[in-house]
């Protein structure tokens, strides 16, 4: 009888532990899932204070930059058009986009403290996607607007006006947005066990799932489809776009009108070409491609360099748009002089 005892003892003493080592373990898993450290792009301490230096730099050129454009298309009424509409669109999204990771790339450089919060990090998920977004989609519209522009001259006003670039600039931005909650939303049902450094510089989803101990299939087919989708939307109507577009220049029978035909779409060109590629290879491939270290690269140039040089391209490469940066600086310094 007394052995029946013993035996009954210890059995119910080793469930208790294995209820404490479950309960251990969900703390640590908890715990884990909590906070999350950011890789960062360094960890010199000396190449943290130089990157400090240039990115607040760049921060400050992107911010500059864009406001200024803004303020420009805004204050001249000869800007009141269809394309600088969705200029003033684009570079919201751009600042919108370099403030959601700048800052606190910035902070870690600086403070040398690399943690963020659990819903921090999907929070950050949630906004950048949102801000990529917009931007491809606004980065086609504007291609189709080049279109009918060149294309469909004397029907330019009829297509684009009024309430279907607003109607349009709208749903560009709502619809962005409820892509970016349904990865955010389906980041929110996984568990993060297996280790809490995120190989970035900021919460993105290719890192976020490396580190999940859950099923991420439904995560990965649910990404790749909506970004296959979003990537095929998007370059298919600039592509598109630019086909008909070609075919018109290519139509035109005097060199200058080709060249003025060129001159108008050009910069829109270059800013499709560099943000599509960098946007295409991070996110459109398979999740057995990830590389942490080329990822980081790539990033940073859709992230933080284009911010800085889509101000820079439409300013430098328009010819109105420098007349209307030259009348408004022209009116600050005959201010200046009358208050002498």
């Amino acid at each position: 009888m007394n052995w029946i005892v013993a035996l009954n003892s210890s059995l119910w003493e080793m469930d208790a532990a294995a209820d404490t080592s479950r309960r251990n373990s969900e703390i640590k898993n908890q715990s884990a899932m909590m906070e999350f450290t950011l890789a960062g792009l360094t960890s010199s301490a000396e190449l943290q204070t130089l990157l400090f230096g240039i990115f607040t730099l760049i921060y400050a050129t992107a911010l500059s930059g864009n406001f200024l454009l803004i303020f420009t298309i805004c204050t001249c009424r000869k800007l009141h058009t269809p394309m600088y509409f969705l200029l003033i669109n684009l570079s919201l999204a751009n600042l919108f986009s370099i403030s959601v990771t700048t800052p606190k790339l910035l902070q870690t450089l600086w403070t040398h403290r690399n943690t963020i919060s659990f819903y921090g990090c999907i929070t950050q998920v949630f906004l950048f996607i949102w801000a990529v977004a917009t931007e491809l989609f606004l980065l086609s519209f504007m291609a189709f607007d080049r279109y009918a522009a060149i294309c469909h001259p004397f029907h330019y006003t009829a297509i684009m006006r009024k309430e279907v670039c607003l109607g349009i600039a709208s749903a560009i931005w709502v619809v962005a947005m409820v892509g970016s909650a349904v990865h955010a939303g389906l980041l929110l049902k996984l568990s993060f066990c297996k280790s809490n450094i995120v190989s970035h510089f900021f919460c993105d989803i290719p890192p976020l799932l490396k580190l999940s101990c859950s099923d991420t299939s439904l995560n990965e087919m649910m990404a790749y489809v909506g970004d296959t989708i979003f990537g095929i939307c998007s370059c298919g109507l600039t592509l598109t776009s630019y086909c008909f577009i070609l075919r018109s220049i290519f139509r035109i029978r005097s060199t200058e009108g080709k060249k003025k035909a060129f001159s108008t779409c050009s910069s829109h060109l270059i800013v499709v070409s560099f943000y599509f590629s960098s946007i295409i290879y991070t996110y459109i491939r398979p999740s057995s491609d990830y590389s942490p270290d080329k990822d980081k690269f790539v990033s940073l140039l859709y992230s933080v360099v284009t911010p800085v040089i889509n101000p820079l391209i439409y300013s430098l490469r328009n010819k109105e748009v420098k007349e209307a940066l030259k009348i408004i600086t022209g009116r600050g310094k005959l201010l200046q002089r009358t208050q002498v």
